[in-house]
């Protein structure tokens, strides 16, 4: 794992080449490199069937602890991957987690990792958690051994489990420090995207930077944005860095940001990081059409839109929106984004299909009741959110009237716009409260943001628009004229 050639070119040996003369050893596993041959290899040859176990590779590397660990955390990734896996292996799965997780947490590790493979591991250990939580959750048809090993591990991929291992890589890497260090110049962590060129090794730095990721992530998937988007504070999302190096990092990061965005009421910030997103898929999704992570590419490239259809819905920003993405948008969503600004029952179905499209799969992490009779929860959390989501979509909606007249005037007497919208002034009066109050949201520094697109002052009951002035932006035109 430390050679500096990559695995495919290592010279081959006697043995392997009188293997390969002696056809296919279901025992023997070559050497190659991560990110091209194990996919390659799992499609060849390992198609609906799992790798051989570890037991018939250990005794190839002398029964190398680290190397067993790493090999089996990739052996049960390809099963969830290809196969159906059982509650036996989701227990070994995390038992071989928590082993080689102490591993890295508490020995010294000198070897140097693809950052693709150590975002893969968090990426797949979060995933797993969830995908147990979703297993767990439907008790319907479980039957008495299944009950039985859930009572037997009941702390198989416990939430505070999971978070502490997340939040033990940020800690013991130094991660916080290393990256305010690097702003004053003093270190180059993302300069070397992470790796350490002077013989150290990048695998706990490394799992500790992701594990920012992983922890925003696992906050999403139990509903606390808030805490989501703290874990993610350390990390510049408005620069380019260590997290922008994996496509499956990079969409990770900005799908869940923009998501908590959204549920935080930042709309603006949502829509500024899914525009970003959503154009570099644009301009580089040719180059990733190999890559095994290409359909989850587009499935959150989809995702995105239909995130930044409910943004703009609730939020009419349409000027942090590139042309590109704005003519892809109004592709995808644009008769229903007409019928969300109507805002009478079937808006609120549209609402309802997108964020149930595009949403994250909510989990509860709590352990189920045993006793009779069974039922299934798996969807219980996804109601939650999506009831909380509606009852604020329910809430802008009384709004859009006020944006409707706001934007035909410069100034308006209160008693007019009263007039206008068929309630008395008292009324009226609530009803501009309750606007500025949900234009504006509070930050992650705790400041008070604006996302209104018209905003205004009342002053001796006359009510004074301000219309934000909307920026030129001439690069578009530019390329658009280069291209023809």
């Amino acid at each position: 794992m430390a050679a500096n050639y990559d695995y495919d070119e290592a010279p081959a040996t006697y043995d392997d080449a009188n293997r390969q003369e002696l056809g296919y050893d279901p025992n023997f596993v070559p050497d190659s490199m991560y990110e091209i041959s194990f996919q390659t290899l799992s499609d060849r040859l390992f198609k609906d069937t799992p790798w051989p176990s570890v037991d018939a590779v250990a005794h190839y590397v002398d029964n190398d602890q680290v190397f067993c660990l790493l090999y089996r955390e990739m052996w049960f990734r390809h099963l969830y991957a290809r196969l159906s896996p059982t509650l036996k292996q989701r227990i070994d799965s995390w038992d071989n987690y928590c082993s080689l997780f102490q591993v890295v947490l508490h020995r010294v590790v000198n070897m140097q990792l693809p950052n693709q493979w150590l975002w893969d591991m968090v990426d797949e250990f979060v995933y797993q958690f969830q995908s147990f939580c979703q297993y767990r959750a439907k008790m319907k048809n479980k039957t008495e051994q299944e009950i039985a090993l859930l009572r037997q591990f009941d702390q198989a991929w416990n939430v505070y489990g999971v978070l502490n291992y997340l939040q033990a890589f940020v800690e013991k890497s130094n991660i916080i420090q290393i990256l305010e260090q690097e702003k004053e110049g003093l270190e180059q962590f993302t300069a070397t995207d992470g790796y350490d060129y002077s013989g150290g090794s990048n695998v706990l730095k490394v799992l500790g930077y992701f594990s920012m990721v992983g922890l925003l992530r696992v906050h999403c998937l139990l509903g606390d944005y808030q805490t989501g988007l703290k874990c993610l504070l350390p990390i510049d999302i408005s620069q380019q860095g260590v997290y922008t190096s994996v496509i499956g990092s990079h969409i990770t990061t900005i799908y869940h940001y923009g998501f908590a965005s959204l549920m935080m009421r930042r709309y603006v910030k949502a829509i500024r990081e899914f525009n970003k997103m959503l154009l570099y898929i644009y301009k580089t999704k040719q180059f990733h059409q190999k890559s095994p992570q290409y359909e989850q590419i587009l499935k959150k490239n989809e995702q995105m839109y239909a995130l930044l259809a409910i943004c703009l819905s609730l939020c009419p920003q349409t000027k942090l929106v590139e042309e590109t993405v704005n003519s892809q948008l109004r592709e995808k969503y644009g008769e229903k984004m007409a019928r969300m600004q109507r805002y009478d029952d079937e808006a609120l179905a549209i609402y309802d299909e997108l964020f149930s499209y595009a949403c994250p799969k909510f989990i509860t992490p709590s352990a189920p009741s045993f006793e009779e009779p069974l039922v299934n929860y798996n969807q219980d959390a996804y109601r939650l959110q999506l009831k909380l989501f509606l009852y604020e979509v329910k809430q802008q909606q009384l709004l859009s009237g006020v944006r409707t007249f706001l934007k035909v005037y410069s100034t308006i007497s209160l008693g007019k716009l009263a007039n206008y919208m068929e309630v008395d002034e008292p009324t009226l009066r609530t009803i501009l409260f309750s606007y500025k109050h949900k234009t504006h949201a509070v930050d992650s520094d705790g400041k008070i943001i604006s996302n209104a697109d018209v905003d205004f002052y009342i002053d001796d009951d006359m009510i004074h628009v301000v219309e934000s002035k909307p920026v030129k932006r001439f690069g578009d035109y530019f390329l658009r004229q280069i291209v023809k």
